[in-house]
Parts: structure tokens; sequence; C-alpha cells
């Protein structure tokens, strides 16, 4: 009787381990791959933001806003920025950088600043927030690292494309100067009045001057 009862507790352990180790593995590679989702997630709306804005700023030019032209060009070179370092993040787990682009209707420039604003305010408030979150959870700095990169810039981008739609009609007329740093692509109106970027430390002085 108590070798039977043994042999049934080690028939059990077995039981055990062998779910163990079939379980463990798959559960460790879903954590894992939920943050290169996120990645690819975040890797296709910046490519596809990139697209967007030079559509936005060729019709702001169209129209006569030339600041907000420029404005969109910077946004879109630091959306050019973001993807790259998304991409450097996937290809380092082991995943290839994929973009479905699709461009919306391009409208008037009040009604393509407001569609930028609506989707940089998602971006910084919940997307971003939400992956930063997950990838802290995987311990993946480098996914943290180019997630906040992206997430400072957006909150930036925001709050001039809310002073854009605020001021309009004096945004009209000639180009305007707008900087954007090459690391983490953080942007900001006019040549920069602090030594070394914000978020990422870059000097200013290497700053990339779009108009």
């Amino acid at each position: 009787m108590r070798r039977k009862m043994r042999m049934k507790n080690v028939m059990g352990c077995v039981t055990i381990f062998a779910f163990l180790c079939v379980v463990a593995p798959w559960h460790a590679e879903a954590v894992e791959n939920k943050t290169l989702t996120d990645l690819m997630t975040a890797y296709n709306g910046e490519s596809n933001a990139h697209a967007k804005y030079l559509a936005y700023a060729k019709k702001a030019d169209e129209e006569g806003y030339g600041k907000v032209a420029s404005l969109f060009r910077a946004a879109a070179d630091a959306e050019g920025i973001h993807l790259k370092n998304h991409a450097e993040v996937i290809e380092g787990m082991g995943g290839t950088p994929k973009a479905d682009i699709k461009l919306p209707e391009i409208k008037s420039t009040k009604e393509n600043l407001e569609d930028a604003l609506k989707g940089e305010t998602y971006e910084r408030i919940t997307m971003y927030p939400e992956f930063i979150a997950q990838a802290k959870q995987d311990n993946n700095n480098a996914a943290v690292r180019t997630f906040t990169y992206a997430k400072f810039a957006e909150a930036e981008h925001a709050r001039l494309y809310k002073e854009a739609l605020d001021n309009l009609e004096s945004w009209k007329g000639a180009k305007a100067d707008f900087y954007v740093c090459p690391t983490c692509g953080y942007t900001v109106d006019g040549k920069p009045s602090f030594e070394f970027c914000p978020v990422c430390a870059t000097p200013s002085k290497d700053y990339k001057r779009i108009s």
C-alpha cells in the first residue's frame, strides 16, 4: 500500500515537473513578446505619423501656413527618429520592424492640426505610459528608454500643435525654424535655450534645424 502511494506521489511530481517545463518557458516567451508587440505597434504608429505629417506640411504650405508647415516637417523628422529607435530594439530582440502606411484624408490645415493633436495626446497620455509600464515589468531597459524618449517628444508636439491651433492666423506667412534632438526627437520652436536636451542630455548644439 505504502509502495503504491510512493509511486503515486512520484508520478505526480513528474507530471508537475513536466507541466512546468512546458508552460513556464511559454509564459516567459509570452511576456517577452508583449513588449515586442508593443514595439511593433509603436513602430507602425511612428511610421504612419512620419508620412502623415509630411503630407500635412505640404497642405499647410499650399494654404500659406508657413510656420505650421515647418512644425509638421520637424515633427515628421522626430517621428523618424522614434521609429529608428524602436526598430533597433525590435531587431535586438530578434524581430523584424514592419509598417503598414495608410495616409488619412488630407483636410484643411486646421483639421490636420486637430488630428495631429489628438494623436499625440493619445500617445503621451495612454499608449506610451502603458508600453513603458509593460517594458519595466519585463525588465527591458532598451524598450523603456525608446518609449520614454518618444513619450516626452510627443508631449512637446502636442503642446506645439495646441499653440498653433490657438494662434493659427499668426502662423501664416514665412517658414520658421524648429530644432529636433537627433537622439530622442525632442522638438523646440526656435534655437534651444538650454545646453543639453532635457530628455536625453544630448548637447543642444547637435540639434537639427528644420524649417
